[in-house]
């Protein structure tokens, strides 16, 4: 599956942004979809994952509360609702794509900057 993020951008604390990921090829609907971010010299971290059977969410404790993880299957796109913003979500944003078989993400999207300014 490829995966093409976008939507990132500059905006003040406490703005929201909303983060896409489309899906060309298979639907978003046979994976478990996840976000991920890289902030500037730390290791990529995990932000909000929807499983394909049901799904159910997940979310790191640094975004719960604030981030919605949601999809649009007749859009083939997840989305990441953003909400009160800090300067700490700054980081390039990774959508990615997990089969259920496996316990890897396998498929990566290219990446999106959120910049958030205080």
């Amino acid at each position: 599956v490829q995966l093409q993020a976008s939507g990132g951008g500059l905006v003040q604390a406490g703005g929201s942004l909303r983060l896409s990921c489309a899906s060309s090829g298979r639907s978003v609907n046979r994976y478990n979809m996840g976000w991920f971010r890289q902030a500037p010299g730390k290791e990529r971290e995990f932000v909000a994952v929807m499983r394909r059977s049901g799904g159910s969410t997940d979310y790191s404790d640094a975004v719960k509360g604030r981030f919605t993880i949601s999809r649009d299957l007749a859009k083939n796109t997840v989305y990441l609702q953003m909400n009160s913003l800090k300067p700490e979500d700054t980081a390039v944003y990774y959508c990615a794509a997990r089969p259920t078989w496996s316990t890897q993400f396998g498929s990566w999207g290219q990446g999106t900057q959120v910049t958030v300014s205080s």
